[in-house]
């Protein structure tokens, strides 16, 4: 299965730069001949990184930001830079490094461009390629240094930088690799001194210089690295090499590549090649996961985490089958190479960027060599923070405008139902259910609860019903010290006699029914007004009739004037009966009970109820 299908960039970020690097194999595979001037073997493990006095402060040496992103340094190597606040400005500048390398080697015909139309690139060749996953039986050995790495070991914190720096990484390259990307980087990424430009300069270059100076400095670069590794042939081969890799200037960018290099080595009198490939990219899961998501998605890969001195990551070892397309290869005829490769991933302290470094070779028997220096370069592996999350990217926040404008043009009733697709596409599927509401911790399900006037909605239990009163029955609750049997001129219901008549003079005893009998009427809250033609409560049985004399009838009492407290009210504390429709459960969203159904009419010839109480 290919590695479009079983990890494409869709769902994997690093596919890009592991293109590159399948891509470099390529061009190592193709070009590289017995007169390609080759390195020493020792020249990788020669000189170790812990002996030089720079070794544990790469950050204190003056690259990215203002400096360039890789720098050779004597007994040390090439200190790589990448972070994550200077991405770059993405201008293309392959077709003036290819026109530039053409123009600085007289023209002519690039190898297997025969049919070019006068334009050169990276598609005329067949490139970039992309690798296949082998068989698990040409899978190479976990190394004994890779395995070294899994043991525990003192990790350092990340050097603190100044704000707006995001993160950044520093790292060390062995001796022995050519890299092909500018050591200034791609264009923005550091601060170039631009030269100034002639009088018969292009009207591009002048429109921007640093673009121009971008291009000047890789055509520059490449042509150096051409000279180094061709200097035993003549200059079709450098110009060949030069321009091939001047066709990948904007894929490295696109692919967040900071180091793309190649190795050419001598080992016993055999002719040894690599390549190596450090990027940058956007993966929010945490180490274990994506170690996790490596296992599961290549199974003919052994995947290991190990601790290194910068933090945990993830080590990957793959067999891969890389194709040499025909324009390249001497016979014209496509063919394929097995390549054995090392990957690690390495989570950088933001939190959503996460560095990868690949190295493949096409020797198996080289194997050791190229993963102890590989070991080497993730023990060197420092971080630099400034403290700030990983922001969302950039594509996310341009994407917002479309989607409001979309929404904006459709039917009003199509907008809600592409809400909650939009909605349960973004929610992640353990997440996603039915919405409720959970009441607040002083919620009371008891308050009574008013209807709207203007909508019908329920409303909560301050707001007035539609004649500006709280809905309900008012009543009376009687003090604690009232006896309903302690009424004058009344038996108790146990035989007692009523207590006397009060002084002549004497203020009238409190009547806490209000049943008081008076010339006027009396304001009574329950509705219930009293007429004066005598008591509310008829007299016993047993007791001759009264007949009211009009004329001996007197007015009665006036009551006394009610104090300061009392202002006239009953005595007792009123509160609010609901009525029979109440629902306590009828609030904000939650669906109403049934209403009850109404009682049944009392027949006419039913007894009248009993109510003792009036």
């Amino acid at each position: 299965m290919t590695q479009d299908v079983q990890f494409s960039a869709e769902a994997n970020p690093f596919a890009a730069a592991e293109q590159v690097c399948a891509t470099l194999g390529t061009l190592t595979d193709a070009l590289f001949d017995e007169h390609t001037s080759r390195h020493p073997a020792a020249s990788l493990s020669a000189l170790r990184a812990a002996g030089h006095p720079a070794a544990e402060a790469l950050f204190g040496l003056p690259l990215a930001p203002n400096g360039p992103v890789h720098a050779a340094l004597d007994r040390l190597g090439t200190v790589i830079t990448a972070g994550t606040a200077r991405p770059g400005t993405g201008e293309r500048i392959a077709d003036r490094v290819i026109a530039a390398l053409q123009s600085r080697y007289g023209g002519g015909a690039v190898r297997g461009a025969i049919a070019d139309r006068g334009t050169t690139s990276a598609a005329l060749f067949q490139l970039p390629v992309t690798g296949e996953f082998a068989d698990a039986k040409l899978r190479p050995p976990f190394a004994p240094a890779l395995a070294a790495l899994a043991a525990g070991q003192q990790t350092r914190q990340p050097v603190e930088l100044p704000t707006g720096s995001g993160a950044e990484v520093r790292l060390v390259v062995p001796p022995g690799f050519h890299p092909l990307t500018s050591p200034g980087g791609h264009p923005g990424v550091c601060a170039r001194t631009v030269p100034p430009l002639p009088a018969d300069a292009d009207p591009a270059d002048r429109a921007a210089p640093a673009t121009a100076a971008a291009a000047a400095e890789l055509t520059g670069h490449l042509a150096e690295v051409a000279e180094e590794l061709f200097s035993a042939t003549g200059s079709e081969a450098r110009r060949d090499f030069a321009v091939l890799s001047a066709t990948l200037a904007d894929l490295t960018h696109d692919a967040g590549v900071a180091y793309a290099g190649v190795c050419a080595l001598e080992l016993d009198g055999r002719a040894s090649d690599a390549a190596l490939v450090i990027s940058l990219a956007r993966h929010p899961l945490p180490i274990t996961a994506l170690a996790t998501e490596l296992a599961t998605v290549r199974r003919h890969a052994e995947v290991w985490t190990v601790l290194l001195p910068a933090g945990p990551a993830a080590v990957l070892v793959e067999g891969r089958t890389v194709p040499v397309p025909g324009p390249l290869a001497g016979d014209g005829q496509r063919r394929w190479v097995v390549t054995s490769a090392v990957q690690a991933f390495v989570p950088l302290p933001d939190g959503g960027t996460v560095l990868c470094a690949q190295l493949s070779t096409a020797r198996p028997e080289d194997w050791e060599l190229y993963t102890e220096a590989f070991a080497e370069l993730l023990k060197s592996i420092q971080f630099g923070w400034d403290g700030e999350s990983a922001q969302a990217p950039a594509a996310a926040a341009t994407a917002v405008a479309p989607v409001e404008e979309t929404r904006a043009a459709q039917p009003q009733e199509e907008q809600p139902r592409e809400e909650q697709r939009q909605e349960e596409q973004e929610v992640p599927v353990h997440l996603r259910g039915t919405p409720v509401r959970v009441p607040p911790a002083d919620f009371n399900p008891f308050a009574p609860v008013a209807e709207s006037p203007a909508a019908g909605s329920p409303a909560t239990g301050t707001e007035p019903n539609a004649e500006g009163r709280p809905k309900g029955t008012p009543v009376t609750i009687p003090p604690p010290d009232f006896n309903p049997f302690a009424t004058d001129g009344l038996p108790s219901p146990s035989g007692n006699a009523a207590p006397a008549a009060q002084p002549a003079g004497a203020p009238p005893a409190a009547d806490p029914f209000g049943t008081t009998v008076a010339a006027e009427q009396k304001h009574d809250p329950f509705g219930t007004t009293l007429a004066p033609q005598g008591p509310a409560v008829p007299p016993p049985p047993s007791a001759p009739p009264i007949v009211p004399d009009p004329v001996a009838v007197a007015p009665a009492a006036t009551a006394p004037e009610a104090s300061d407290d009392e202002e006239g009210r009953p005595k007792g504390t009123p509160v609010m009966v609901p009525p029979p429709d109440f629902d306590p459960f009828a609030m904000m969203d939650v669906p109403s009970a049934p209403p009850a159904e109404p009682e049944p009419a009392p027949q006419a010839d039913a007894p009248p109820e009993h109510r003792p109480f009036g």
